[in-house]
């Protein structure tokens, strides 16, 4: 076998580059390093992405959503309704405001979160839906939006996985009351770690800074009970840098899953709406029929790296089960298969075609 064709091919690669490490190093000499300048800039930049939003940057996607339904009024008595086929962080979030997650199934193709399963779920506590763009394909944002018009609810998308994802023209974080998205480091574009939310509306804008920064504007003038999950002024120049390469990065996700799936042949590709603008934060595939660890098993030894996301529920997960057991109330066949079925597959923009190829011969090679 070819030299190059033993080498490991990661399921993900950090870009971490000299334009980075210049910024980081640039702020830390000016000794202004948390809530400055570099904050602010990447805010306004960044507020490009979603339709010229108010946007205010927090220290993880998880203190994204946190502050979102803070800063929403949504609270103790209320209900959120959430699928269960995405990161814990999505349903934790409506834990720790004291609020109570209604878990809902998803459509298979997407993986997003079924708008008819949301309709059956809405009830007298429901405050709000919060959608996932989930692997970076937008959820079906426009009739998530009619029917919390119509039951007066709150939209809150977990837009973590989808720098840049859109459904008919309209971006992912620019479509609900508020959207929250993740810099972690795996993700299309980081800060090494943090989040941003995004929102339409000026006062809840002001209040998520205020939430973000121990309640206050002013110093000592604390005008609510807040947090501290700011960002750091070196993490968001970091994130001023791979803000610029975004649409780069994005259209070689995009044409490195065009290939996988021109090439991929024994397993199931992942599918896109119409109007929707896949940014492919993972490019998932189905194994059916229980063969899946045995695919990932023989990708491992062709050294290529894949993973799972998400193999157990959240509504499965200890934090969220009752007496024990997994609540009677969520009957949510296609999060089960889907968690049974799915495998990620490396996609990253620094594959080369020649590993991309490799991923794809792999792959039918296992299935078969």
């Amino acid at each position: 076998m070819p030299e190059e064709e033993e080498r490991p091919i990661p399921a993900a690669r950090p870009v971490i580059g000299d334009a980075e490490i210049e910024a980081a190093v640039r702020v830390l000499r000016t000794g202004r390093v948390v809530q400055g300048p570099e904050v602010a800039a990447f805010e306004e930049e960044f507020s490009a992405l979603v339709a010229g939003r108010h946007c205010v940057a927090v220290n993880s996607g998880t203190s994204a959503l946190h502050l979102a339904l803070m800063a929403l009024g949504i609270g103790q008595g209320d209900e959120v309704i959430v699928p269960s086929f995405t990161f814990a962080a999505t349903a934790n979030a409506v834990r720790l405001v004291g609020a109570e997650p209604v878990f809902v199934d998803i459509e298979p193709g997407s993986f997003c979160v079924d708008v008819d399963a949301v309709a059956a779920a809405v009830g007298p506590r429901t405050a709000a839906v919060m959608p996932v763009h989930l692997y970076g394909h937008p959820a079906a944002m426009d009739r998530i939006g009619e029917l919390a018009e119509r039951h007066s609810l709150a939209v809150v998308e977990d837009a973590a996985q989808a720098h840049a994802a859109e459904l008919n023209g309209s971006p992912a974080g620019a479509m609900g009351t508020a959207g929250c998205f993740s810099f972690y480091p795996t993700k299309n574009m980081h800060t090494l770690e943090g989040g941003m939310i995004t929102t339409a509306d000026a006062e809840t804008a002001r209040m998520l800074r205020l939430l973000r920064n121990q309640g206050m504007e002013q110093r000592y003038a604390n005008e609510v009970v807040g947090a501290n999950v700011r960002l750091t002024d070196v993490a968001a120049a970091v994130g001023r840098e791979q803000l610029k390469r975004l649409p780069e990065w994005t259209e070689r996700r995009r044409a490195n899953a065009a290939f996988l799936d021109a090439k991929i042949t024994r397993a199931v590709t992942p599918p896109v709406a119409p109007g929707a603008r896949h940014v492919y934060h993972q490019y998932t595939v189905r194994v059916p029929d229980g063969r899946r660890d045995a695919v990932q098993k023989h990708l491992e030894s062709r050294r290529i790296g894949s993973a799972v996301y998400y193999p157990t529920p959240v509504h499965r997960l200890l934090p969220f089960l009752k007496d024990g057991k997994p609540d009677p109330r969520w009957d949510l066949p296609e999060t089960e298969r889907a968690a049974a079925e799915v495998l990620s597959l490396p996609v990253h923009p620094s594959l080369t075609e020649d590993e991309l190829a490799r991923v794809a011969d792999a792959v039918n090679e296992a299935v078969e």
